[in-house]
């Protein structure tokens, strides 16, 4: 078993209460790595490590700031192996997957990098002889609180945009997703980037995530979880009047019209309902087909599921590995036999592999339910796993009502040949984003982030770039 330390003012260090707690393999339930567990006053030191290190990284010029991004970035890269095969024994991803996913984070940290130096302010013509203008600058100290479903990427995801606009940051790993983010810590140390602008503590997010949401010293928190995990940090971080970036749940609507090509929205749809075994806050919530092709997508949907290998993710023909741990299966499990017990129709899939090595792993196989009503469990709530629910619509059903009955809105897919159907369609959608015969197609330059009780701002892109920059007004009278 690995022992680690925690990453603060660019120093390897334990808790300062010396506990510790274990990280285990989904695929086989063995520990493999003993952390340290933080608590208040490690989160005070980290915070207090980012706030010195505010005043010089802060005045860095942009240049060097995105000189060291991309050398980061370029780290990931030439240890994507490595990271890889951490992501597949820590969180179970197959690791082809999870070299893609990893190189798509070093992408995100070089588009950062590149689109901070394109921030610009704004002159505002006001006033004879005046100049009036407002100007970005960076908010502070970041807390970054990461989840546990893509673990490293979420974390250059955010700390590439913070860092790239000039902030310091305390990083908040998942308590079972910890090892990667040490390991990253190790790349951190052998770039140029200077001591205390990125910290890495690890611990629970009751103790230590609370601590940071709440620390005086900390000027925005930035996280990705459940709504849930949202809702306290919108009150914690009260105490102090944060600002918030929040990427919250899902319950993702994919409406299928009478002339969508059927082959396609289910390959598609099929891949993002079981790519990191469902457990992706983009992937297909609900399913809303149209009754006269209803029949002819479940089949090719489950034919689609058919084709998923689930194993061992260091196996090379693996293509969906267990869920992170045996809580969250728990979960998805409980989900499942509400579903039955509501009355949907199970028609793949709904249980674990019981044939050796799977059965020692925290596996769900592919499922798919049909016959789901609107107000059933499974149809409301996020299940964050490989499960489909396929909601039958007619003529007369306004499908478009029906997918805006959910306290989410982040995202949403339209199928049909008729692209100024589905515009008019998706333009109805309350969410953050929605695509026409595709589904969760994201990049860099793609904004992404929710609304209602899927999150506050943006995240990626340009615009996620601004939520960590804050605009100052500055005037002065030309006299003389």
């Amino acid at each position: 078993m690995q022992d680690c330390k925690m990453w603060i003012g660019g120093a390897w260090v334990d808790a300062e209460s010396e506990r510790t707690f274990t990280v285990r393999n989904p695929a086989t339930g063995d520990e493999i790595a003993r952390l340290p567990q933080g608590g208040p006053a490690d989160a005070d030191r980290a915070v207090r490590a980012a706030r010195a290190a505010f005043v010089g990284w802060s005045k860095t010029p942009q240049a060097e700031r995105s000189r060291i991004l991309n050398q980061i970035a370029a780290l990931i890269r030439a240890e994507v192996d490595e990271l890889a095969r951490i992501e597949t024994i820590e969180h179970g991803m197959p690791f082809e997957s999870a070299k893609k996913v990893l190189t798509f984070a070093s992408h995100a940290m070089e588009f950062a990098a590149a689109a901070a130096r394109t921030l610009r302010g704004e002159v505002i013509r006001a006033f004879p002889n005046t100049v009036t203008y407002l100007e970005r600058e960076p908010v502070g100290v970041c807390a970054l609180i990461t989840p546990w479903n893509v673990p490293l990427f979420m974390i250059c995801a955010k700390l590439s945009t913070a860092l790239a606009a000039g902030n310091t940051c305390v990083v908040k790993p998942p308590s079972i997703s910890s090892l990667i983010a040490v390991r990253f810590a190790e790349l951190l140390a052998r770039s140029d980037l200077p001591p205390g602008v990125a910290n890495i503590v690890t611990g629970p997010g009751g103790s230590l995530g609370d601590a940071l949401c709440s620390h005086p010293m900390v000027d925005l928190v930035g996280m990705t979880g459940s709504s849930e995990t949202g809702k306290a940090i919108i009150a914690s971080s009260s105490r102090t009047i944060k600002r918030l970036v929040l990427e919250l749940g899902g319950k993702n609507p994919a409406i299928v019209l009478p002339d969508a090509d059927l082959d396609r929205a289910a390959e598609v749809l099929g891949h993002h309902q079981f790519f990191n075994s469902g457990m992706t806050c983009g992937s297909p919530g609900r399913y809303y087909v149209h009754e006269s092709v209803h029949d002819a997508f479940v089949d090719r949907l489950v034919a689609r599921a058919r084709k998923v290998v689930v194993g061992d993710p260091s196996d090379p023909a693996t293509t969906m590995g267990p869920v992170v741990s045996a809580e969250h299966r728990a979960s998805i499990e409980n989900h499942i036999r509400s579903g039955v017990d509501e009355g949907a129709r199970l028609v793949l899939g709904g249980e674990r592999p019981t044939a050796p090595p799977l059965d020692r792993g925290y596996y769900v196989l592919p499922t798919v339910f049909t016959g789901v009503t609107q107000t059933m469990q499974i149809a409301r709530e996020e299940i964050f796993g490989p499960v489909a629910c396929v909601i039958r619509f007619g003529d007369g059903d306004d499908v478009i009502a029906l997918a805006n009955d959910n306290v989410y809105g982040l995202c949403g897919s339209v199928w049909t040949a008729n692209l100024a159907k589905g515009l008019r369609m998706g333009a109805e959608l309350r969410v953050g984003s929605f695509w026409v015969n595709q589904h969760n197609h994201l990049a860099p330059e793609v904004p992404w982030g929710g609304i209602r009780e899927s999150g506050l701002g943006k995240e990626a892109s340009i615009e996620g770039l601004k939520e960590f920059t804050q605009m100052k007004l500055v005037s002065y009278e030309l006299i003389g």
